[in-house]
């Protein structure tokens, strides 16, 4: 058996996201000669698991039913009494208690991971999941916020001790996402088209349904340019649907593109003029990050960690959660190419600078070594 520690990595799914996109790019990146890794999913995995490079990475799926699925805790411990892990690594709400059972199971070390808040707790104010949050902390050696924003949240208003509360900030791979990487992948658009575009789960928190009254909005504002305005919407989720319906009603069937999940993301990007994401809750969005890396202006709301990337008529334009103001704001890059481009070139700048995925990934590295450390007495 190898000697090198194993980190298990507990989510509740594994499908397309962004937080998915980065525990993959976590597991493939990292050092293969210092940790081993396995993928528990207290659902499902999806065929998304085929992008899992690191070779001898093994998946589990527990079944988890909806409710508290307390069966699954007995589940949970016993594979974690096989599988013997040094790490127990989870990530949001869903999985967090689960901490509490790596730690009966006698796994040494548990961090959890704070990527964002959902639609229903924009604000994180839920009495009953803080209490959660705050009467685990004896079982999580570590939480792990991964902006600003969420970082200030777990310590003011949650109460996680600040000795506990770790700073890690998402990272984008700047070489496979940069300016002018491809031609646009298989989008339906031309050349002349001005294409207005984002990329990210169809569910309540990102608010598409706002993003289409937007783009209704954005097209009467503008006649002149409104034969040419597009939009593409690149994800799936459990309102696609719904969101279908909502184009077709709206007499925008042949001007908005909805493909679903895709795999040629980076490519599609540089199919986009303007980059949008109009969310009620974020904690720092890892397809933002791409867009920026791929020198799009942005126009994004201002909530969560968003502010934290997005600098104000620098990179782009934060705005309230209104559709007449998302529909402004887009108009404004729409009859000012010249500014989109200084503010998209401003965000390449500010992903090379603030957001590379080799200071994420250099960070998590250095926070299992030093616990291994703390717990086990040696780091690999």
């Amino acid at each position: 058996m190898s000697k090198r520690p194993l980190v298990v990595h507990l989510t509740y799914a594994l499908d397309v996201g962004g937080l998915e996109t980065l525990l993959v790019e976590c597991i493939n990146r990292m050092p293969a000669e210092k940790y081993r890794h396995a993928l528990v999913c207290l659902t499902r995995y999806s065929d998304f698991a085929a992008k899992i490079t690191q070779p001898g990475v093994e998946l589990y799926a527990l079944d988890k039913p909806p409710g508290n699925g307390l069966g699954i805790h007995l589940k949970f411990w016993k594979l974690m009494r096989r599988l013997r892990p040094a790490i127990v690594h989870t990530y949001n709400l869903a999985a967090m208690e689960y901490c509490f059972t790596a730690a009966a199971a006698g796994v040494p070390v548990r961090i959890h991971a704070e990527h964002g808040r959902d639609a229903a707790d924009p604000e994180g104010k839920n009495k009953k999941h803080n209490f959660l949050r705050r009467h685990l902390a004896p079982f999580i050696d570590r939480y792990v916020p991964v902006s600003d924003d969420l970082h200030r949240w777990l310590g003011a208003v949650v109460g996680i001790p600040a000795s506990k509360n770790v700073l890690i900030k998402n990272g984008v791979d700047t070489a496979r996402f940069r300016a002018g990487a491809g031609a646009g992948g298989a989008s339906p658009w031309h050349a002349d088209d001005i294409v207005i575009g984002t990329v990210a789960r169809v569910q309540d928190v990102k608010n598409h349904k706002g993003l289409v009254q937007a783009f209704e909005q954005l097209r009467a504002m503008l006649p002149e340019q409104s034969a040419r305005l597009r939009l593409s919407i690149i994800g799936d989720g459990p309102l696609l649907l719904a969101l279908k319906q909502q184009v077709e009603r709206a007499g925008l069937g042949d001007v908005v593109w909805l493909p679903g999940a895709r795999a040629d993301v980076a490519d599609l990007l540089h199919s986009f003029d303007i980059f949008t994401l109009p969310s009620l809750a974020e904690g720092t969005p890892v397809s933002l990050l791409e867009a920026m890396a791929c020198a799009l202006p942005v126009v994004a709301s201002n909530v969560g960690g968003i502010p934290e990337v997005v600098v104000d008529g620098e990179h782009g334009t934060l705005v309230p959660l209104d559709s007449a103001a998302l529909a402004g704001a887009l108009a404004r890059y729409v009859r000012d190419p010249a500014l989109a481009h200084r503010h998209g070139q401003a965000a390449r700048a500010r992903i090379e600078d603030k957001y590379s995925m080799d200071a994420m990934l250099a960070a998590y590295g250095g926070l299992y070594d030093s616990l291994c450390r703390q717990k086990l007495g040696a780091a690999p």
